[in-house]
């Protein structure tokens, strides 16, 4: 995260400024987050795979000969994925096309960092104009910052 965004307090910890590029850089990291985390849960099931204590990089990380696979997110992360994606709640629910847009710009591919959905996408999804969905964006973005600012 930039210094722009961050100030120390007097304690030595970091606290963020809430404004529109927070709240953005928080959900595309969620996004991220969210497609990082494993397709399958854990099972209770021995595999084969996991007798053998010494493995390469390119395993433990999930690369193969034909996919790349993000390592799995921390459980710190997911807590702050957890906290990001509770704030699409501050939107109204009667908005439910700007949760969408936020919600659906939030996904950021965890690799490339390549939003999943450009604004021409979306737009084509929701049958409007790329730069209307950018306006849903902003206005469902500052009704979060909103909500926080309110909430703190």
């Amino acid at each position: 995260m930039t210094d722009t965004l961050s100030k120390r307090t007097p304690s030595g910890r970091f606290q963020y400024e809430i404004d529109a590029d927070f709240v953005v850089y928080r959900l595309e990291e969620a996004g991220a987050t969210v497609l990082a985390l494993p397709g399958s849960g854990w099972t209770t099931r021995m595999r084969t795979s996991s007798i053998d204590i010494v493995r390469t990089a390119l395993d433990s990380y999930g690369w193969s000969s034909d996919r790349i696979r993000p390592p799995a997110p921390s459980s710190e992360k997911i807590t702050r994925m957890d906290e990001a994606m509770s704030w699409l709640s501050l939107i109204p629910q009667e908005r439910y096309v700007l949760r969408r847009v936020v919600g659906a710009r939030s996904l950021v591919h965890p690799i490339t960092d390549r939003h999943l959905f450009p604004w021409r996408r979306l737009g084509a999804a929701l049958g409007a104009d790329h730069k209307a969905v950018q306006r849903w964006h902003a206005q469902g973005i500052d009704m979060i910052v909103k909500g926080l600012k309110a909430a703190a």
